[in-house]
């Protein structure tokens, strides 16, 4: 497995700022599970590299909240707890890779989500004219600290401001349980409360490890440490991205 544990000097971010031009991307896949900082990352990378990123979980709430027929589709499936088909998810990803912002390059955050899914994209690319390079990252957190990180979350139901009530992390209340613009009492999202994540991460674990095995036997896999500053994750990925290129094709850092 390959791994960045070493980002770059933020001089060599200077430098490759000065290079950096128009050049193709290529498609960006993050992966990590729940809590460790995928959004986060993708929408820094979004920046960047100047190419969308694409959250399923996104399009799903468009879908539902524009009242599309694939929204309703979907909506009767969530409101019957079940799990939305990839055929659904493929259809909807589809419609979304056909819109020109995504001519150089995306980064997906949260799909592929399954062997299926992962196949249906190399599939997808493979017939393109001139298909983009894909590589895979997997941002990893210890069962420890997600569960530290994502059961210390609180939000602000006026804002909707984040925090988190654990010393070690960023963003700590002034005051605890109250938010320090508005002073609102802070909620704990349903999603975020322990049992509920573990429950989550045994989904997360037995779909994504195939979808992992599957980019590591192509070459096309690398992971990174969740655990420090974010601008040191992002230098973590963007080294890790270049690694998996093809020598003399290194990815800009920013444009």
């Amino acid at each position: 497995m390959k791994s960045a544990t070493n980002p770059s000097e933020s001089t060599s971010c200077e430098l490759a700022r000065e290079m950096a031009q128009k050049s193709r991307v290529g498609v960006v896949l993050l992966l990590g599970s729940p809590g460790a900082g995928k959004g986060t990352q993708a929408k820094e990378l979004s920046r960047l590299w100047n190419i969308p990123q694409i959250s399923t979980g996104d399009l799903l709430r468009i879908h539902v909240a524009n009242d599309t027929a694939l929204g309703r589709t979907v909506k009767t499936i969530i409101d019957h707890g079940e799990l939305v088909p990839d055929s659904l998810i493929t259809e909807m990803v589809e419609a979304r890779l056909l819109e020109p912002d995504t001519a150089r390059g995306y980064i997906l955050d949260g799909f592929p989500r399954t062997t299926d899914q992962a196949t249906w994209l190399i599939g997808r690319l493979a017939v393109e004219r001139n298909p983009l390079p894909i590589r895979a990252v997997r941002i990893h957190l210890d069962r420890t600290q997600l569960l530290r990180r994502v059961s210390g979350r609180r939000h602000c139901p006026v804002c909707q401001r984040s925090f988190n009530i654990y010393e070690i992390y960023e963003h700590r209340p002034k005051y605890n349980g109250f938010c320090d613009r508005d002073g609102a009492a802070l909620i704990q999202r349903p999603d975020d409360a322990e049992e509920v994540l573990c429950r989550r991460l045994k989904v997360y674990e037995a779909q994504t490890t195939p979808v992992i095995d599957f980019f590591q036997a192509r070459g096309q896999f690398a992971e990174v440490m969740g655990d420090g500053p974010i601008e040191w994750i992002t230098e973590s990925i963007l080294d890790a991205v270049n690694g998996l290129s093809l020598a003399g094709q290194e990815i800009p850092r920013e444009y």
